[in-house]
């Protein structure tokens, strides 16, 4: 009966993992379908582009409560740790890669489409250990800020994770199991930002935050120095 019970768990996280919050609010929002915008992925990042300010943090809150809710219906249901793990993993799956979201890719093939798994990896530490969100979030914005990659800030939610749960471990506060969540969903988004890590290899990721800003601010400089040198020239 355990068994059962913990299968039905791991599948209804997968399944409400995969609801497309992102592409319901772009299409609120704006009424676009969101997988025709730039990255064409379903998360917060990309609905923020399609649609603005307000369908990018609603998106990213409804993603982050989707996973986190499978951790607090497993706790609630069942004392199996590693169900407590694997079922904000199973909702990550989901939202990278949404059973609602099927299509054919170029070659003909079927795949399935959805985010990067920022936002849910996110909600299920927050579910797993609620203040986490009071070390991520600042911790996150300093990154998306300082280093201007949004996906090296979602590559980061992994890390921190499992920094989190490792110290948290060592001082007996928390299951080692929790650790390991923390890889499977660095591994899920390493697998899904292939393209974006790409182009991170090759100097041409999109980049935001400090760095443009002084980027804009040399180059502005720059510019002043060469009409200074062009009027004192005889």
């Amino acid at each position: 009966m355990n068994l059962w019970i913990d299968a039905g768990l791991l599948l209804a996280a997968y399944i409400f993992g995969s609801i497309p919050f992102g592409l319901l609010v772009v299409k609120i929002f704006k009424g676009v379908d969101i997988r025709t915008i730039e990255s064409g992925r379903t998360g917060g990042t990309n609905a923020f582009r399609a649609a603005g300010f307000g369908a990018g943090f609603s998106t990213a809150i409804l993603d982050i409560l989707k996973a986190a809710c499978t951790v607090w219906l497993a706790q609630a249901i069942t004392d199996n740790i590693w169900i407590h793990v694997l079922a904000p993993i199973l909702a990550v799956l989901g939202h990278n890669y949404s059973i609602f979201l099927p299509e054919r890719g170029p070659e003909g093939r079927l795949r399935l489409r959805g985010g990067a798994g920022g936002a849910a990896a996110f909600g299920g530490t927050v579910g797993l250990w609620p203040p986490a969100a009071l070390i991520m979030l600042p911790l996150g914005l300093l990154i998306w800020w300082g280093i201007g990659y949004a996906s090296v800030t979602t590559l980061s939610i992994g890390l921190m994770s499992m920094i989190i749960f490792a110290v948290r471990a060592a001082l007996g506060l928390s299951p080692w199991e929790y650790i390991l969540y923390g890889f499977l969903a660095e591994v899920l988004m390493l697998w899904a930002l292939r393209p974006n890590l790409k182009r991170l290899r090759e100097g041409t990721e999109r980049r935001h935050g400090l760095p443009v800003k002084l980027q804009k601010m040399r180059q502005k400089q720059e510019a002043g120095s060469r009409s200074e040198n062009g009027a004192a020239e005889p």
